[in-house]
């Protein structure tokens, strides 16, 4: 299970990573936006956040029960106490991103719902907000600053191994 904020890298490690297990790869945002049939960005403008979280809690619910492979939960899944408590069963990494990094990988002119207005302190406000968190559910932490994609998975495996 690979969680972290926007930006962490948790679908482009997630891939590697259940590739290099042999394993299937999941992400919930995609049950998210399936179950809603549109994009997270229109949930957000049409339905809210709140109807987005609901989604969010259900599409995590269902994928710890029945996905055995690599998981990427959507940054802000873990906000959501029950989602937590789920959690506490579960072998979580916490992919560790810093404001320059998270700000490069996910460009701040994309559409993303949480960053509208000034993006940057939008996203480092994220970032300070869920960390605390992110620690909590984590059983390993990897720092991804300065790191290929590559070099996280391997310091994954070397924390879940």
């Amino acid at each position: 299970m690979l969680v972290g904020a926007p930006g962490a890298g948790k679908t482009t490690v997630g891939r590697l990573l259940a590739a290099r297990l042999g394993v299937a790869f999941h992400d919930t945002d995609d049950d998210v936006e399936r179950a809603a049939a549109k994009p997270i960005n229109e949930i957000f403008l049409d339905d809210g956040e709140s109807a987005f979280r609901a989604l969010e809690r259900e599409a995590v619910s269902v994928a710890l029960a029945r996905h055995d492979g690599v998981l990427a939960l959507g940054g802000g899944a873990v906000t959501d106490s029950g989602t937590r408590s789920l959690l506490s069963t579960h072998r979580v990494v916490f992919l560790d991103v810093g404001l320059a990094d998270a700000a490069s990988r996910i460009g701040l002119n994309r559409d993303r719902p949480l960053l509208l207005g000034n993006p940057r302190a939008q996203l480092k406000r994220l970032l300070d907000e869920r960390r605390p968190v992110y620690l909590e559910v984590a059983t390993a932490t990897v720092d991804t600053a300065g790191r290929t994609p590559e070099q996280v998975v391997d310091e994954v495996l070397l924390g879940v191994s």
